[in-house]
């Protein structure tokens, strides 16, 4: 597992904050100005969702938290001030939830991430 130079930044880090009961300790990795376009089903590359700051951000992560699902990071590879990284979901009821992100860091914070889901329908 790889740390980005000169930062806190480390995939324990990240498996900590995806794999916790709630998104405060993943929020803490984003940067203020942070900002995250999601594609998926609904918001497709030409239109993508964009989160753009910590508050936005948080907004997700409560929503996302409060759900009864399972949350695991499957692999990251951090290199510098990149990373990429694989997530695994699981609802109560067995619909399961794959992500993958790239995210570029700025002083040991997440500053862009594009993350692409797909889910069980």
């Amino acid at each position: 597992m790889g740390t980005a130079t000169g930062s806190a930044f480390t995939a324990e880090t990240l498996r900590r904050g995806i794999e916790g009961n709630t998104g405060n300790n993943l929020l803490s990795l984003y940067a203020d100005d942070a900002e995250i376009r999601i594609i998926d089903q609904r918001t497709q590359p030409s239109h993508p969702k964009v989160l753009r700051g910590r508050p936005q951000i948080a907004e997700m992560l409560d929503d996302v938290y409060s759900r009864d699902m399972t949350h695991r990071l499957d692999q990251c590879v951090v290199q510098g001030d990149h990373a990429a990284y694989s997530e695994s979901c699981e609802y109560a009821d067995g619909v399961r939830v794959l992500a993958e992100s790239m995210i570029t860091l700025r002083e040991g914070k997440i500053a862009e991430q594009i993350m692409i889901q797909a889910w069980d329908e």
